[in-house]
């Protein structure tokens, strides 16, 4: 057996168009499929905060203006992201395997991701999504009573809340599927959010940060390699200032020290670094690369990005 990686791609990574989100999921497709080896077993787990926003402000305008189409919750919004982006990066990744010669069936999985209705986060909502905002589009939301935040220096975002994830209700699926050679793009969005009701599963209002699904998703699978791949080539001390410095490498204890100084922003790094470093925690041999799509291959090899482990 190869190595089992569980790759992260974020979804401002994937554009904000149909278009856009075309080219970038042949980009990955490229990319990923370089990196797969022989008989390695890969899950694909894709962030969609951008596309959840665009889709929940489409249902929301169409519930205005006709009352009989009822406003879509959050985790309906979820599901259609993963099916939409998960029907692009489905097709770009068969399409780079066969251009390849390699006979690999690739498959996305409709997931949902239970989640404790008693997490503190859902009194503190701090997982941004949909477009970016200016400030006075930012207030006037805020005026209506949607919460918005600042996301990392780069404009204003509606924030909604971002349980931690307890469990992944597909995860023998996805591991039977790993077994038989598949590719499976699952967890897309950070997983629809559920909560149990006695036998049920009942959709709840919240946005799982994608990060730590996928390092929920390696530690249940015993993955080797929990691979997060964001917009920049690493992960650097003091961003933005004159000393910015990226680190090739961090153990679990250094990147706990520097979470617990704020040295990385909650809505961007900070997520990125806690999900790799519980990971790398959680078994011997286990290690997160974190990097942007240019620099993977080298980063698996340790090359390039940053390695927590």
């Amino acid at each position: 057996m190869g190595r089992r990686i569980v790759a992260a791609i974020g979804g401002n990574a994937l554009g904000e168009t149909l278009p856009e989100q075309r080219r970038a999921a042949e980009e990955t497709a490229r990319v990923l499929a370089g990196l797969i080896q022989g008989d390695d077993q890969v899950v694909l787990v894709h962030g969609s905060g951008p596309q959840i926003g665009l889709i929940s402000a489409a249902m929301t305008g169409l519930s205005r203006t006709d009352p009989d189409h009822p406003m879509a919750p959050l985790s309906v919004c979820t599901a259609m992201a993963q099916g939409y982006i998960g029907y692009d990066l489905q097709n770009a990744l068969g399409e780079e395997f066969l251009r390849r010669g390699l006979h690999r069936p690739v498959v996305t999985l409709l997931t949902q991701v239970e989640v404790d209705p008693a997490d503190p986060a859902f009194d503190h909502p701090d997982k941004p999504v949909g477009t970016f905002l200016t400030q006075a589009e930012a207030q006037e939301m805020a005026r209506r009573g949607n919460p918005v935040m600042e996301d990392a220096g780069r404009g204003w975002r509606r924030a909604v809340a971002s349980p931690r994830p307890k469990r992944v209700v597909e995860l023998e699926s996805i591991r039977t599927l790993l077994d038989h050679g598949t590719v499976v793009v699952a967890g897309g969005g950070g997983g629809i959010p559920v909560a149990a009701q006695g036998n049920a599963l009942k959709g709840v209002g919240a946005v799982v940060d994608k990060d730590f699904t996928a390092a929920l998703l390696a530690r249940e699978l015993d993955a080797q390699v929990l691979l997060i791949l964001t917009g920049v080539a690493g992960v650097s001390v003091h961003y933005g200032k004159p000393n910015q410095r990226q680190l090739t490498h961090m153990t679990v204890p250094v990147a706990r020290e520097y979470l617990a100084r704020g040295e990385f922003a909650a809505g961007s790094m900070g997520p990125k670094v806690a999900a790799g470093a519980e990971f790398a925690q959680s078994g011997p041999g286990r290690r997160c690369v974190i990097t942007d799509l240019s620099h993977a291959a080298d980063a698996l090899r340790g090359q390039a990005g940053t390695t927590i482990g």
